[in-house]
């Protein structure tokens, strides 16, 4: 049996191995800064009201969490029916599951998601014009929220209650009790509303 703080390997070519570790303050950091200027931009620059700007950054959180919820259920934990389908859910999310105490692989590499965020940024522009400004960062921090959250819930005691306690319940509950329930990480929302929170 596999022991939680070991490591399990993605790739034989070491240089691409090394590129799927991550350390989970620099996601942070990144998407913090970007969303920081984003969300300067869109009032000082674009002129969005603070008002227009708040309900498009919750909306665009709102969106990620949604986005969280249905990738974990529905490709992180597809059904593995062909060579392919096994190879492709490890690499996103198996190796996870296997090795859940693996502190650098709880965020994807910072090239791939800086690259799906800038694909995200022109094709939100391209819908909606200026409000990416402030749309855009609330996705973006809804990222960095649910890997804060993920990051906490594998590598820390939670206290006795609070808010973390839930969080930590929670997804325990889908790691080592129920892994086709409570695919919300940064928030049990998506769970109520599917139906999909854990028997307790």
């Amino acid at each position: 049996m596999l022991k939680e703080s070991s490591s399990g390997r993605i790739f034989k070519n070491p240089i691409l191995e090394k590129l799927t570790r991550t350390h989970i303050s620099a996601p942070l950091i990144v998407f913090g800064g970007i969303s920081f200027y984003l969300l300067y931009a869109a009032i000082a620059v674009k002129g969005l009201s603070f008002i227009i700007t708040v309900m498009l950054f919750v909306s665009g959180w709102l969106l990620y969490s949604l986005i969280e919820y249905m990738m974990h259920r529905y490709l992180f934990h597809m059904e593995e029916s062909t060579p392919v389908r096994k190879r492709l859910v490890y690499t996103f999310h198996g190796v996870h599951h296997q090795h859940p105490r693996d502190k650098d692989r709880l965020a994807m590499p910072i090239p791939v998601s800086l690259a799906l965020s800038a694909i995200l940024f022109f094709a939100f522009q391209f819908v909606i014009g200026d409000y990416v400004y402030a749309f855009l960062p609330g996705i973006l921090i809804g990222y960095a929220s649910y890997l804060w959250v993920h990051y906490m819930v594998h590598t820390f005691q939670p206290p006795k209650k609070g808010i973390f306690k839930i969080w930590w319940i929670h997804h325990g509950i889908h790691h080592y009790k129920q892994p086709e329930r409570a695919f919300g990480v940064s928030s049990p929302l998506w769970d109520m509303i599917f139906r999909t929170m854990p028997d307790r």
